[in-house]
This record gives structure tokens, sequence and C-alpha cells, in this order.
């Protein structure tokens, strides 16, 4: 069975990801914010 609750902690398990992998290139955090608005 696949609830909401596993489907939110993998959310936030790709999200923690990707704010580590951003925070290894500090040059993307300059171009990031606009795709990542269009991307939600």
């Amino acid at each position: 069975m696949y609830t909401i609750e596993m489907a939110y902690a993998r959310m936030r398990e790709l999200q923690d990801l990707a704010n580590r992998s951003r925070a290894n290139q500090p040059s993307a955090k300059l171009r990031a914010p606009k795709r990542a608005a269009k991307k939600r």
C-alpha cells in the first residue's frame, strides 16, 4: 500500500538531495531560483 506519507517522505528526500547538490555548486545558486520556480 502506497500512502501519502510515503510519497511526502520521498518528496522530502529528493528535495534534500537537490539542496545538497546545489550547495556543492555555488555558481548554480545564481541560476537555480528561476528554474526551481518553473518546476513547481
